[in-house]
């Protein structure tokens, strides 16, 4: 019910179509890259993949990061703006549950957007280079990778803008994790791999399957202490109303 409601509420604001054309414009990208310098990428021996994740996935990756932190400050804007968030905490209505209907209402949303971003990098393989046997099964590996690489971000930023009234600290705090994920994309240590903003740049097309676990293991810890914070953190709120 919390989740089909949050549906009808994002059909009065901008927030499906942002998705549908953040999805389009990072699918883009690849496309231009190879209408540009194709010579450049088909003389490569890596599989046609690897090579088109390589060259355009972190840009990508950082125009889906930017479209989760939009879309989670339209998402609260919405509540704080009609002032939703009071009449809920004054109802015996679970604000969890409205928040994980949030969630996977997001999830949903960056399924549609890299689905169209798989389907643009389907074809630049399909056009510009020879056909590789496992190009659909790493396609749907890949990809089913990099959205469990999103979800810790996801959370997190519906997190952040469910503490802010104001959209703008919101945005403008994500927009600094987004920041420092750059800045240590390129760093040996895990621990810094593994911060939340920074696991959607990482390709790990070449990477070890031990590695690939320690990924998914550290995306399965964040989930669970961003849940478990936010939980309290509204426990607590809605306590002190």
């Amino acid at each position: 019910m919390n989740f089909f409601l949050e549906c009808k509420k994002m059909r009065r604001t901008g927030f499906y179509p942002a998705f549908a054309a953040g999805g389009i414009l990072a699918s883009c990208m690849p496309v231009i890259n190879m209408a540009v310098r194709a010579e450049i990428f088909t003389c490569q021996e890596q599989p046609p993949l690897q090579i088109l994740l390589d060259a355009n996935w972190t840009m990508m990756s950082m125009l889906n990061i930017l479209l989760i932190i939009t879309g989670a400050c339209i998402m609260y804007h919405t509540e704080y703006g009609n002032n939703a968030i009071q009449k809920i905490q004054s109802l015996p209505v679970k604000e969890s549950h409205i928040f994980f209907a949030k969630f996977i209402l997001m999830t949903g949303m960056c399924i549609l957007s890299l689905a169209i971003e798989a389907c643009t990098l389907l074809f630049c393989c399909l056009h510009w280079f020879k056909t590789d046997d496992n190009l659909y099964l790493n396609l749907i590996k890949y990809f089913g990778l990099f959205l469990i690489l999103l979800l810790p971000a996801v959370l997190i930023s519906l997190a952040i803008a469910s503490a802010f009234k104001n959209m703008w600290i919101s945005l403008g705090i994500g927009v600094v994790c987004v920041f420092a994920a750059s800045m240590i994309i390129s760093a040996d240590y895990f621990i810094l791999q593994i911060f939340p903003f920074a696991l959607p740049l990482q390709t790990l097309t070449d990477a070890a399957s031990e590695t690939v676990t320690n990924f998914l293991t550290a995306v399965g810890f964040e989930i669970f202490v961003a849940g478990c914070a936010e939980l309290t953190f509204l426990r607590i709120r809605k306590s002190l109303v």
